[in-house]
């Protein structure tokens, strides 16, 4: 064969794999959900606009003021706000209690039993939690502005109010309500969604309304600390009365602004939550030679700690796909640039080049693989001194597919060759997978389609920990969205200063919560 006849050759074979690309992602089934173009904000999504009564912005209100602060040592904490938060639900939703069998489990636990009319049929169940994370350099037992009226005018010349060392527009524990928003500790999480369930349950009520089955609600007093007081005991509780959910609702996913995921895609997502990463803290112990720092040795404990960091920051576990994530694409895919749609359409080419592709985005990075965080490191406490011991701690984050187990034989291969023990801090598997095939993952679509026209809806994996985890042991059909639309700035006030909500976004909270349940 001439050279000539072998260069048509190799350019008919490249042809073909060109059009077999480009028929693949052609026909590749990407989702195609239509979208307005016009409809980019909360306020122009949909006919539906729910109202908020002062009542309803007051019982909030006076929720955020009770600082019911969670702390690492449960026996440390301050329980009086806990019991008087627990003596306030009454009081602002007397309907509520007398509809419903409410108990608590471990004393701060909060649970409601709401009767169906087909007691055959299987419950649902919603969560929530009602602790919150401190407010750095702020004792929320001395809160001042706890008493104040909520009700603040706009002032766009007034600077932000300096509380002790945090600088909020509004002090953390005011409740106070000004330009639209509602400010304080726990507005975004998570008293915000409890007060919109109990705000849904009760204007039901108010209407005469009996769900078809079974509605429980389950609200903790230590998610932000692992929940093992709280969920935990309320789950086990649940499972000695032989309680199985056919759906099981929480926290976990946002309707996340276009800029906030993924800048490729021009439309807003609802990012429901249908697993949840796992996680393992080691700290590793690195031997050495110690002494005086005016004779070194060639490698300190210190340089070696060094070495094992870079070994475990570049050769990190391997990315890939799983289910929910293949799913994930498939759903935005469409929405994304040609390359994108390219690479997602012909995995079968180009799985490694999307894979690299999603790698270098943080967000996109933590779905497809578990990552690594090294988070503290020590050595000697003295400026001439070498220490024979240093100390590294490194936080993984583990995907479903894979354990614990996995990841310590990753971390016992990076120390190989060196002298380490190896301790587990703190440690929890992954979570299992739920199916999207079910009527709750349909209603949770229906009622944001409903809300929220032309939202991709779309089961996603959480990376951080939610007290659904242990609900696992009630159910395998457990969905974590929190039903609001925010974008980067306010997602950034989650556990962060000036957090706040928008009131509109708290009454399509509250809407979507009736149509849950008088839909399910």
């Amino acid at each position: 064969m001439n050279i000539k006849r072998m260069m048509w050759v190799i350019v008919a074979i490249l042809l073909v794999w060109i059009a077999i690309i480009l028929i693949k992602t052609y026909m590749y089934p990407f989702s195609k959900e239509a979208f307005d173009p016009a409809a980019q904000t909360a306020t122009e999504f949909s006919p539906v606009k729910p109202q908020l009564s002062e009542a309803s912005i007051r019982r909030f209100a006076g929720g955020i003021r009770i600082p019911t602060v969670s702390t690492e040592v449960y026996e440390e904490t301050n329980f009086a706000p806990f019991d008087t938060f627990k003596a306030y639900l009454p009081e602002a939703y007397p309907a509520v209690y007398a509809a419903m069998d409410t108990l608590t489990v471990n004393k701060y636990g909060l649970v409601f039993h709401w009767k169906g009319k087909d007691p055959a049929r299987k419950p649902i169940l919603f969560l929530s939690h009602y602790d919150v994370v401190p407010v750095l350099g702020h004792d929320p037992v001395t809160q001042e502005s706890v008493g104040e009226e909520i009700f603040r005018p706009a002032d766009p010349a007034k600077g932000p109010v300096t509380t002790h060392s945090t600088a909020w527009d509004y002090p953390p524990f005011s409740g106070a309500v000004a330009d639209g928003r509602l400010y304080g500790r726990g507005t975004l999480d998570m008293k915000g969604m409890l007060f919109a369930l109990l705000e849904a349950a009760d204007a039901l009520i108010g209407e005469g309304f009996v769900p078809e089955q079974d509605i429980w609600f389950a609200f903790g007093h230590d998610e932000e600390v692992g929940g093992r007081q709280g969920a935990l005991q309320i789950a086990r509780y649940f499972k000695e009365q032989g309680l199985t959910f056919d759906a099981v609702c929480d926290e976990g996913g946002i309707i996340a602004t276009p800029e906030s995921l993924l800048k490729e895609v021009d439309q807003p997502m609802a990012v429901v939550g249908v697993g949840e990463k796992g996680f393992l803290t080691v700290r590793l112990k690195i031997k050495g030679e110690g002494g005086h720092s005016s004779m070194p040795p060639q490698r300190s404990t210190l340089v070696m700690a060094a070495e094992i960091i870079e070994k475990l920051n570049t050769n990190q576990m391997p990315e890939h796909l799983i289910p929910p994530m293949e799913h994930f694409l498939d759903n935005i895919g469409g929405k994304m640039n040609f390359i994108a749609r390219v690479a997602i359409a012909n995995q079968w080419l180009l799985e490694r080049e999307l894979l690299r592709t999603l790698a270098k985005n943080p967000a996109s990075n933590a779905l497809i693989r578990t990552t690594t965080a090294i988070t503290m490191a020590k050595g000697s406490d003295a400026a001439n001194v070498l220490s024979s011991v240093a100390e590294v701690t490194v936080n993984f984050r583990i995907l479903p597919g894979e354990t614990v187990e996995d990841v310590m034989q990753h971390v016992q291969q990076q120390c190989k060759g060196y002298d380490v023990e190896i301790e587990q801090v703190s440690v929890r598997e992954p979570s299992g997978i739920s199916p999207e095939d079910t009527r709750g993952f349909q209603v949770i679509g229906e009622t944001i389609g409903k809300l929220y026209p032309g939202t991709i809806v779309t089961p996603y994996i959480t990376v951080g920990g939610t007290d659904a985890y242990k609900y696992q042991t009630v159910s395998d059909r457990i969905y974590r969205l929190m039903p609001v639309y925010v974008n980067d700035y306010e997602v950034k006030t989650i556990h962060n200063e000036n957090e706040h909500i928008e009131l509109d976004n708290w009454a399509r909270m509250i809407w979507y919560f009736r149509e849950v349940m008088k839909t399910f």
